[in-house]
């Protein structure tokens, strides 16, 4: 069997600890069992990742590469409805991750837990992104009528929302398309282009 590069077994070692925190949170996650898992001694995990809480950043900013809020950068301009519905495809094809990401931002409410500070970050940076974002396209007030930090808010809560009950049933393969056409009333942009047209009254 041929030795592992350090960049192999460095993936390796993430892939076994998002695996882990998706079944057994933080918390409940060890560098022994990891260690175990990887065929590495404590210090050789400790030799990649010098903490826990090493790993846990590096699975935070594998997920932060891939966020659903980036994907929407500087394109403003475009269908929001139709991006939505993309992202949430996104996500949906990368389930462990999604899941280990969902598991610690549902511990990091409890106190002391280390991506606390993290997950309240990034929902205000979230917000700001997409509050300026619809600022630029529609000023104060959507076509919906929601202000911008209204519709940011909700968004944001449907996102999230959705992606709690896929991970619970993953055979809701819809949700791409649900995404799409809720957005189309929280934001007033009205319905798709691809729509048919209605028929004479």
């Amino acid at each position: 069997m041929a030795e592992q590069t350090p960049g192999g077994r460095r993936e390796e070692i993430v892939a076994v600890a998002l695996e882990m925190v998706a079944e057994r949170g933080y918390r409940g996650t060890s560098l022994d069992a990891i260690a175990r898992e990887v065929g590495l001694t404590r210090q050789g995990v400790l030799h990649y990742f010098p903490g826990k809480k090493h790993l846990l950043a590096e699975i935070l900013r594998r997920r932060e590469d891939l966020n659903r809020e980036h994907l929407l950068a500087g394109h403003a301009h475009e269908d929001w409805p139709a991006q939505m519905a993309r992202v949430v495809d996104h996500d949906h094809r990368r389930p462990g991750l999604a899941r280990a990401y969902s598991v610690l931002m549902a511990e990091s409410v409890t106190s002391g837990h280390p991506a606390q500070e993290y997950f309240r970050d990034h929902y205000a940076a979230a917000r700001e992104r997409m509050v300026a974002a619809f600022t630029d396209r529609w000023g104060e007030r959507l076509p919906s009528g929601l202000t911008p930090r209204a519709a940011a808010v909700a968004l944001l809560a449907l996102l999230d929302g959705m992606q709690q009950q896929w991970l619970l049933d993953r055979d809701q393969a819809d949700h791409p398309q649900i995404i799409r056409e809720v957005l189309t009333v929280v934001l007033g942009t009205g319905p798709h282009p691809e729509d048919p047209e209605p028929g004479p009254g």
